[in-house]
C-alpha cells in the first residue's frame, strides 16, 4: 500500500512539473490574444441571440451557455494537444487524416444532414458535427509530415513528394466539393499552396498550382458547375443593388449593420439591426456585423488587430523553428486562420462573396471551435519545444 501511494505521489509530482514547465514555455501573447477574442465572441453571440420582443426570457442565455461549454472543452483539448510531444502527433498524422476522410464520406450517406444548403454535417441523435472543419487539421498534419521530412540526401521536397501531397489534397477536396462547400474548398486550397510554397518545393510546382487554380476557376464558371445560389452570390458581389431583397439581402443588411455602428458603436446589446434580426445567421457567419454595429469602428478594429497579432505570433513561431515539420505546421495553421478571417470579414464588408465560413474563435459553433483550438494547441506545442528562443 505504501509503495502504491509513493508511486502515485511521484506520478503526481511529475505531472505537476510537466504542467508548470509547459506553462512557462507557452507563448502567452498568443494565448491571451485568443482568449480575448473568445470572450468578445461569447458576448457578441449572446447579443445576437437575445430574444426579440415577445421572446422567451428564459432562453436568453441558451446559445451563450452552449458557446461557453464549447469553449471550455476546446481549451482543455488545446492544452492537452500542446502538452503532447510532436513526434507522437506526427506518428498519428496518417490516422487523423484517414479519420477525417472517413467522416467526410459519411457526410454523403444517410447520416449526413443538409443545413443552409450544404450537406456538410453528421447528425446522430441530438449530436451534430461538421467533418470539414476537422479535415483542415488532418490535412495540415499529413502535409507537414510529407513536405517537412525529405528523404535521406535531399534538402527539400521533390517531385514525387509533391505528387503524393496532391493526392492528400485531392481526396478531402473532392469530398468537400460534393457537399457542396465552396468556402472550405478554398481554405483547403490556400493551406496547401502556402505549405507547398514555404516547403522549398520546386518553383515550377508552385507556379503550376497557381496556374491550375486560375484555369479551374475559369472552367467552373464557363461550364456552369456552380450551384445557382453560388452564382447569385458572385453576381451580387459585382452589383449589390441588383437583387437587394433576394441574393443580395445578406450582404446589404450586413453593410447596413456595420455602417450603423459609427465610430463608437451603439453599445453592447443595444444594436437595433442585431436585435431586429435583419442580418441572417448573425451569430455564426455574420458575427462581425454585431461587432461593427454595437462596438463600432473601435471594436471592429480591435477584433482585426487581435487577429493580426495572432497571425504575427504564429508566423514568429514558424520563423524560429529549426525543424521543417514544425515550421510547416505553423504555416498551415496561419494560412487557415488568415484566409478564413479575411473571407469572413470581407463578406461582412461587401468585398467578398458570401461563403458561409465562420470567424475563427468568435463565431458560434462547436466543431469549428474545437478544430480551431486543436490547431492552436499544435502551434503552442511547437512553440514550447522547437523554437530557438522564446522572445
Amino acid at each position: 500500500m505504501s509503495t502504491y501511494l509513493g508511486t502515485s505521489r511521484t506520478r503526481g509530482a511529475e505531472l505537476g512539473r510537466s504542467a508548470a514547465g509547459l506553462a512557462r514555455r507557452l507563448d502567452w501573447t498568443l494565448v491571451v490574444s485568443v482568449a480575448v477574442l473568445c470572450v468578445m465572441g461569447s458576448l457578441l453571440v449572446w447579443s445576437a441571440t437575445l430574444p426579440g420582443d415577445g421572446g422567451d426570457p428564459l432562453d436568453s442565455t441558451g446559445h451563450l451557455r452552449r458557446q461557453l461549454l464549447h469553449l471550455a472543452a476546446a481549451w482543455v483539448l488545446c492544452l492537452a494537444v500542446a502538452s503532447i510531444d510532436h513526434r507522437t502527433i506526427r506518428a498519428y498524422a496518417p490516422i487523423v487524416y484517414l479519420g477525417t476522410v472517413i467522416a467526410l464520406v459519411l457526410v454523403l450517406t444517410p447520416l449526413g444532414a443538409v443545413i443552409n444548403g450544404s450537406r456538410g454535417w453528421i447528425v446522430i441523435g441530438g449530436f451534430q458535427f461538421q467533418p470539414s472543419e476537422l479535415a483542415k487539421v488532418g490535412m495540415i498534419l499529413l502535409l507537414a509530415t510529407l513536405l517537412g521530412e525529405p528523404r535521406d540526401g535531399e534538402a527539400r521536397p521533390m517531385t514525387r513528394d509533391v505528387l503524393f501531397c496532391l493526392v492528400v489534397l485531392a481526396v478531402p477536396l473532392a469530398l468537400v466539393m460534393a457537399q457542396p462547400d465552396l468556402g472550405t474548398t478554398l481554405v483547403l486550397g490556400v493551406i496547401f499552396l502556402a505549405m507547398l510554397t514555404l516547403s522549398g518545393a520546386p518553383v515550377v510546382w508552385v507556379t503550376g498550382m497557381l496556374a491550375c487554380g486560375v484555369v479551374a476557376a475559369f472552367c467552373v464558371w464557363w461550364f456552369e458547375l456552380l450551384e445557382p445560389y453560388q452564382v447569385d452570390r458572385l453576381a451580387t458581389l459585382m452589383d449589390p443593388a441588383a437583387d437587394p431583397m433576394g441574393a443580395g439581402y445578406n450582404s446589404n443588411q450586413a453593410l447596413i449593420a456595420v455602417g450603423s455602428g459609427g465610430f463608437n458603436g451603439t453599445g453592447l446589446f443595444q444594436g437595433e439591426q442585431t436585435h431586429g434580426r435583419f442580418v441572417p445567421e448573425q451569430h455564426t457567419d455574420f458575427i462581425f456585423t454585431v461587432a461593427g454595429e454595437e462596438l463600432g469602428f473601435v471594436g471592429a478594429m480591435l477584433v482585426i488587430g487581435l487577429f493580426a497579432l495572432i497571425l504575427w505570433r504564429i508566423l514568429r513561431i514558424a520563423q524560429e523553428c529549426e525543424q521543417p515539420y514544425a515550421r510547416l505546421l505553423c504555416v498551415g495553421v496561419a494560412a487557415w486562420f488568415g484566409f478564413q478571417t479575411f473571407i469572413n470579414i470581407g463578406m461582412c464588408l461587401g468585398i467578398m462573396p458570401v461563403t458561409g465560413l465562420p470567424l475563427p474563435f468568435v463565431s458560434y459553433g462547436g466543431t469549428a471551435i474545437l478544430a480551431n483550438m486543436v490547431a492552436l494547441g499544435l502551434v503552442l506545442g511547437v512553440g514550447s519545444r522547437h523554437r530557438r528562443s522564446f522572445a
